[in-house]
């Protein structure tokens, strides 16, 4: 990696690529990283991967994207000789499993990270035609098994002195620390070669996750939930930023043009100075009806969370959570807020959503916060329906709906469901959009532009 053009190539892929997974990286940036990886130089890969961080990143949940981009760029395996074909399913486990387990007792990176390069190499591939050939982290580490030489590394470290200053499980700990290490070395070389083989902008496009606000909230595990919640106070503040910034532009008013075309007979006419009307600033009321149901909830959870974080911009916030009925969860989540990960187990627990079975339906809910909650919703009120709208092939109650509009000062529906699935199977996706405005809202990305654009002034 030594030539300038390999380097340049190099550096604006691993740029492209973060900016196509919704990285925000200007020019300046990309020339501060080019200095940065001249003066840092490409002995020390830590060093570089630190230095480009540094200089391409605005916060701290956009590593996990750069990480593995950046091995796909600049890989453990460059200035190494490339892959040949996949060699033999033995090839020497043993002898290498003996060099890992004394790699990983004496804690030596380097050769645990060449070890990693020969253990895909060697038990890694498979396929024999050229065309079809490939690489396969997870057939290299069955293969191999590093998790079970934890007794034998614990033991060697010991014996050879190395376990001063820890206790038994401090000691376990750690030798699980370094087999993971390896572990992640190994699916950093595959991706590497697979890479190599079919292009590092596809994999770099396909293969590596998004950041917490654009993964969807369908298919976002625990982990990845856990992660948007800590980015909702931040999405917050920026949101009532926006927010305050429309509301003094909106203050304004529109002109007078009574009182303009007034002032202007002094001027001859001409209306030198127009008079604008003075709007009251009056903050809206804003009512949540979501759907708390499987898969859903999540998206409704983050939500929730995000509007009690924006409570100061409204005059009045109240919530309700409904599976086949509903109940008012306003207490329940302005009480919550030091707790965000356990919201939705408190709303199941202490709320009344379900009757005689526990699946959605939309329709009963629906008429049921029409006949209960119906002063709750008033000419000053904007309704938000979270939900993917379906219904379990029950009657959606499109009256209940239509009562809900003419209320309402305004109703949108956020829904969590791609656009082309809307109307598929027992969606009513398409009849409740044609009384209320629709929106895909598959992402912490998507919805906080829906927030910034469509809230009420």
């Amino acid at each position: 990696m030594t030539g300038t053009t390999e380097v340049a190539a190099r550096l604006t892929g691993l740029v492209a690529a973060l900016r196509a997974h919704g990285l925000r990286i200007g020019t300046g940036e990309t020339v501060d990283a080019a200095e940065a990886a001249a003066a840092l130089g490409f002995t020390d890969r830590a060093l570089l991967r630190e230095g480009l961080a540094a200089t391409l990143l605005h916060s701290a949940d956009q590593r996990r994207v750069f990480d593995t981009v950046f091995d796909l760029y600049f890989p453990y395996g460059v200035g190494a000789p490339e892959a040949g074909a996949p060699g033999p399913a033995t090839a020497d486990r043993d002898h290498l499993r003996d060099r890992l387990a004394a790699a990983l007792a004496d804690n030596d990176e380097a050769l645990t990270a060449r070890l990693a390069i020969e253990a895909v190499d060697g038990l890694g591939g498979y396929g024999s035609s050229p065309g079809a050939d490939g690489w396969s982290a997870y057939q290299t580490l069955e293969r191999l098994r590093p998790q079970t030489l934890l007794a034998r590394v614990r033991d060697d470290v010991r014996r050879r002195g190395g376990a001063a200053g820890f206790t038994d499980r401090l000691l376990e700990d750690e030798v699980r620390r370094r087999i993971e290490v390896f572990r992640r070395l190994v699916v950093v070389e595959a991706r590497r070669r697979v890479a190599e083989r079919r292009g590092r902008d596809e994999i770099a496009r396909r293969a590596v996750a998004p950041t917490a606000d654009r993964v969807d909230f369908l298919y976002a595990g625990r982990d990845r939930l856990a992660e948007l919640r800590r980015t909702v106070h931040p999405l917050a503040r920026r949101l009532a930023t926006r927010l305050a910034a429309r509301r003094r532009r909106a203050s304004r008013g529109a002109i007078d043009l009574r009182r303009t075309l007034r002032g202007s007979l002094s001027t001859g006419g001409v209306p030198m100075r127009p008079v604008l009307r003075r709007r009251r600033p009056a903050r809206p009321e804003l009512v949540l009806l979501c759907d708390v149901s499987g898969s859903v909830s999540g998206f409704s959870d983050f939500t929730m969370l995000l509007v009690q974080a924006l409570h100061d911009q409204f005059s009045k916030v109240r919530v309700f959570a409904f599976v086949n009925r509903v109940d008012e969860i306003t207490g329940l989540l302005r009480h919550g807020a030091a707790d965000p990960e356990g919201l939705g187990a408190r709303i199941r627990a202490e709320a009344t959503l379900t009757g005689w079975h526990g699946s959605s339906d939309y329709g009963t809910a629906l008429g049921e916060f029409a006949e209960r909650y119906e002063a709750a919703v008033g000419p000053r009120t904007t309704v938000f329906v979270l939900g993917d709208a379906r219904t379990n092939m029950g009657d959606p109650n499109l009256a209940a709906v239509r009562r809900i509009v003419a209320r309402a000062r305004r109703v949108h529906w956020l829904n969590p469901e791609p656009r082309p699935q809307w109307g598929t199977g027992d969606s009513a996706a398409p009849d409740y959009a044609e009384l209320v405005a629709m929106h895909e809202c598959r992402n912490a990305h998507q919805l906080g532009a829906l927030i910034s654009r469509i809230l009420p002034v």
